[in-house]
């Protein structure tokens, strides 16, 4: 290695400047060089096991304790958990989603329409997917770095609030974590016959949650198997190209079948989003963090600053992190590349997309959290003076980030759960005046609504477009067809002459009318 003092890299950096400075050619070390470094970041155990093992289990343990139970479905996971549930038909799949996450809660739809059980074995998941994350990396980085940054990804109130909800973007941050680290194993050890493999799964598996995020995940890794002096090299980039193409090839048949082309679905899914642009949205993510699980638009006060400080610290946090890697010569190539591809999955987020869900950012956290805990973990290193004090901070400091993530969590969570008692009574009287399987909800709410009610949700308007006015109407000749207008505006003319019905209040929100058809009623049975 190099004697030489050396400048840290950044996010920003180029891969090839990275190659110039020698933070690259680190990856021809092998294991062994982990192994003479001696300890780093703290003294790291033979085996991480136990300690990851703990920092998933409480993970998992205190989601389940103080966020699951209560927690009803939510618009997304309705779209999801229909296409596989027996509870009701199958809500439309805009161009947008991918099928992942429905494949991932199929084996509990089959059994049991329960969301408490559905929110179990999502949790558990998601505690064993952290843990295999995190233990691709067991080879590159000690023990307690990746058992801080475990803690780190798990306390913040987004990861804790989507642990067991059936949403793909935890499970794109576990398939990043996971690729990066087999990425890196891959290129410094010949022997490590499984890490490719563990890529192109990875990978893979990213693809099948978001294939638009796998895409940005491949992107920089390519670029570094390119610039990384390895052996590798033709191998990382094939199983890159086999996990893309076999995670993404269900999405792609999709687009053929159902959209007209893969052009096609990508332009309908950049109109849903609003139209993919350039964006400014920096500030609309910090808004989010307030406690907003969608922030569109985004327009809003920023009623809660405190709740964005650790977000506007996270690029200071890891650069500092990077720069105690270069200064000490220990993991510099882990921490540049995880740092590098975490800034690649959030930059479309912060750029090109024009409002904000705090759940977008979450592969980038996975990742950025390895330099962070080791910045941390180096800061609180053995010294001659000031050890103590420093401890004592970074630990104040700390306690006071997850007392914020606290709240905002069992806030969030609270609000979910009057949703979930106030959709269930609209869902109760609809049942009451005759709207029961098989049946239709259309307009305001529809897809939690009919959901809950058992019934298909159909709109005839906007970015869930699935029927038309006059096939609702021909429909409303067989079955009930129920639509929900806010209070006080005007219900479509084809159901205007249907008898109108208060339902109950949504929370603060304006209460909903629901039209019901003349095939309803409440002596249908």
């Amino acid at each position: 290695m190099p004697r030489r003092p050396e400048r840290p890299a950044v996010a920003g950096g180029s891969l090839a400047a990275m190659r110039d400075r020698g933070v690259i050619s680190e990856v021809r070390a092998g294991a062994a060089g982990t192994a003479r470094q001696g300890p780093s970041a703290g003294a790291a155990p033979r085996s991480p096991l136990l300690l990851l093992g703990a920092v998933c289990a409480a993970f998992a343990l205190v989601h389940l304790a103080l966020v699951a139970p209560g927690l009803g479905l939510g618009w997304d996971e309705s779209v999801y958990v229909s296409q596989v549930s027996p509870q009701a038909p199958a809500a439309f799949f805009s161009a947008p989603r991918a099928r992942g996450i429905t494949y991932l809660v199929a084996p509990v739809t089959a059994l049991t329409t329960s969301t408490a059980a559905l929110r179990v074995y999502m949790a558990v998941l998601a505690g064993c997917g952290l843990f295999l994350a995190l233990w691709a990396w067991r080879r590159l980085l000690p023990a307690p770095v990746l058992g801080v940054a475990g803690g780190l990804f798990a306390g913040l109130w987004i990861t804790m609030f989507y642990a067991s909800q059936a949403m793909p973007n935890l499970w794109v941050a576990y398939g990043a974590l996971a690729s990066v680290g087999c990425f890196l194993r891959a290129a410094r050890d010949p022997g490590d016959r499984w890490a490719p493999a563990g890529l192109a799964a990875a990978v893979a598996f990213a693809a099948l949650m978001r294939p638009t995020d796998a895409v940005w995940l491949a992107l920089p890794l390519a670029a570094a198997s390119v610039v990384l002096k390895a052996r590798r090299r033709v191998l990382l980039l094939v199983a890159l190209a086999v996990g893309l193409a076999v995670g993404c090839a269900q999405w792609v048949v999709e687009a053929y079948v159902s959209y007209g082309g893969l052009a096609a679905r990508l332009d309908r899914a950049s109109e849903i989003q609003g139209r993919l642009g350039w964006y400014f949205s920096v500030d609309d993510h910090a808004r989010a963090l307030g406690g907003r699980t969608l922030c569109r638009p985004c327009n809003v006060p920023w009623r809660h600053p405190a709740a964005a400080l650790w977000f506007f610290a996270l690029p200071l946090l890891v650069a500092a992190g990077v720069r105690a890697a270069v200064r000490a010569r220990r993991h510099r190539t882990e921490l540049v590349v995880a740092t590098v591809v975490g800034t690649a999955l959030a930059a479309p987020y912060l750029f090109t997309v024009g409002y904000a869900a705090p759940r977008f950012l979450l592969p980038a956290y996975a990742l950025l959290a390895l330099p962070v805990a080791y910045g941390l973990l180096r800061a609180c290193r053995p010294r001659p003076r000031g050890r103590r004090i420093v401890i004592g901070m970074v630990a104040v400091a700390l306690v006071a980030h997850l007392a914020i993530q606290y709240q905002l969590v069992a806030s969030t969570a609270d609000r979910v759960r009057r949703d979930t008692a106030d959709l269930g009574r609209v869902a109760a009287e609809l049942h009451a005046l005759g709207v029961r399987p098989p049946c239709v909800v259309s307009g305001t709410e529809s897809i939690r609504v009919a959901f809950r009610a058992g019934c298909a949700s159909r709109q005839p308007y906007g970015p869930n477009k699935s029927t038309t006015p006059e096939e609702l109407v021909a429909t409303a000749l067989r079955q009930p067809v129920a639509i929900l207008v806010s209070d006080g505006a005007q219900p479509p003319s084809y159901a205007r002459a249907w008898p109108s019905h208060p339902l109950p209040d949504l929370g603060n929100r304006t209460a909903l009318r629901a039209y019901v058809s003349g095939a309803g009623g409440p002596g249908r049975r």
